[in-house]
């Protein structure tokens, strides 16, 4: 690999999630490696980084931390290079509504999409938008102080369901379930705790189309649920009769049928709250009477070929809302090429296509534009697969700007100055690291002693990293 066409690249990264930080990292690594040097800014619509790491996982998983800690570090030790700045936080930017994609190809060598998925995907079923039918997506971004969402959130019912077999579905029922007084040494906001103090939830139910032996949780998911105080697992017999002679497919689904099959001989200890577990149970009703009052499963088992069928027996039971964690919606961006089926940004290998459907390799390729990410193939797979993501969509990319097939920039200065103009109050990496010691110094001084305390407003996280920034 040779350093031509690889000196002074200006790459323009949209969303500073994972999936956008490990792009900038990998993208800088590559191209120092082969003898270049590349400058990226690093655009995010939240004042602050991290994206779902920050937005998208419950209070009560500390091991989050250590990603957390793993982005910071690799934000932290590529935003000040011989006392220069090689990569750029600038937060609180919309793209598509504070600066265009145009704008930014005007001004960047290529342009990274990396905005991740946030929106809950459809269950298409009668009666899903009754009132207290919500999105999984919606109460995570609830319980983990997302700007963007209502402060306050009702819990002022006893029943509720959650439709899912995903970790997603199980930290939400989780939550539900969990007393409050558990949650006080996390981050969580003072108005989500003060929220489930008042929770009058005393029974969760969650629901799988497939058995026990297909369960998409992983372990420490799962085995967390049963440590949670004062809550009852109860799981039912029925839905392990078809286990008898059943192969794990891999050896964590083996931890995980233990777990579940030692959790079927304990007894009650007669706790407030219950979270119940039911498999083999696929939606296909909410019921109820200009508001949540039931669901409507049919009960399905094995096909033999290793999916689920409908037995033609249907059962109901009573609840009073209903959450949906069925999987996570990509958040398109305005002017890029978007597959609605697929909710992704159309791409071949990261390759932003002029197509109306991903994966058509035969579309023209959108010089300088490419994706990353969940955004890129959809919200499946965890951290590791991020990073294997960015590494195809950065190899496609310096393949590109060594051939010549990148266009260069025809617009000079910063983009600061453009936002600075349009008087967008964007934050800096700076203004995070403010952000960050106010937070923590909000845990510190709490009456319960936490390690931070989430500013929630977005007016609020903006004042103080500007206020607290240093000047860029």
């Amino acid at each position: 690999m040779t350093s031509s066409n690889l000196q002074n690249l200006r790459v323009a990264i949209v969303g500073a999630g994972p999936a956008g930080i490990y792009a900038g990292n990998i993208l800088t690594h590559t191209v120092r490696d082969a003898g270049g040097s590349v400058a990226i800014d690093l655009f995010e619509s939240l004042p602050a980084p991290y994206g779902l790491i920050r937005y998208g996982v419950a209070p009560d998983h500390p091991r989050i931390k250590g990603i957390v800690n793993s982005l910071h570090e690799m934000l932290d030790r590529s935003s000040v290079v011989e006392h220069r700045r090689d990569t750029r936080f600038i937060g609180n930017v919309e793209v598509g509504r504070d600066i265009s994609l145009d704008e930014l190809h005007e001004r960047y060598d290529a342009v990274i999409l990396a905005t991740g998925a946030i929106r809950d995907a459809a269950l298409d079923i009668p009666g899903i938008d009754l009132p207290g039918s919500y999105g999984a997506a919606d109460f995570v971004a609830w319980y983990d102080g997302h700007p963007d969402v209502p402060t306050e959130w009702p819990l002022d019912q006893k029943e509720v369901a959650v439709i899912g077999n995903g970790n997603v579905a199980l930290d939400v029922a989780r939550v539900l379930a969990k007393h409050a007084v558990d949650l006080r040494p996390t981050e969580i906001p003072d108005n989500v705790l003060a929220g489930l103090e008042s929770s009058a939830v005393t029974d969760v139910h969650v629901f799988g189309r497939r058995g026990p032996g297909d369960i998409k949780f992983t372990p420490i998911e799962l085995r967390e649920l049963g440590e949670v105080p004062n809550v009852d697992i109860v799981v039912h017999d029925e839905d392990f009769a078809y286990l008898e002679g059943h192969t794990p497919a891999n050896n964590q689904l083996k931890v995980m049928l233990r777990i579940l099959e030692s959790w079927r001989t304990r007894e009650s200890t007669g706790a407030s709250r219950r979270l119940h577990l039911h498999f083999y149970h696929s939606p296909v009703e909410v019921l109820g009477d200009g508001k949540v009052e039931g669901l409507r499963f049919e009960r399905t088992e094995p096909d033999g070929d290793g999916r689920v069928r409908g037995t033609g027996e249907f059962r109901e039971i009573a609840v009073q809302q209903v959450y949906r964690a069925v999987g996570y919606y990509g958040t398109p961006v305005i002017d890029a090429p978007f597959d609605a089926r697929a909710g992704v940004v159309s791409n071949v290998e990261g390759r932003v296509t002029d197509a109306a459907t991903t994966g058509d390799v035969d579309a023209p390729v959108i010089a300088g534009l490419y994706a990353t990410g969940w955004i890129k193939r959809g919200p499946v797979g965890l951290i590791g697969h991020t990073k294997s993501d960015a590494m195809e969509t950065v190899a496609h990319l310096v393949a590109d700007a060594q051939a010549g097939a990148l266009s260069a920039p025809v617009v000079e200065g910063d983009v600061l100055d453009l936002l600075d103009e349009r008087e967008v109050a964007y934050t800096t990496w700076d203004g995070w690291l403010a952000l960050d010691a106010h937070e923590r110094e909000l845990g510190a001084n709490h009456v319960h002693t936490r390690e931070r305390v989430k500013v929630v407003p977005r007016d609020e996280q903006v004042a103080v990293s500007r206020s607290g920034a240093l000047v860029l």
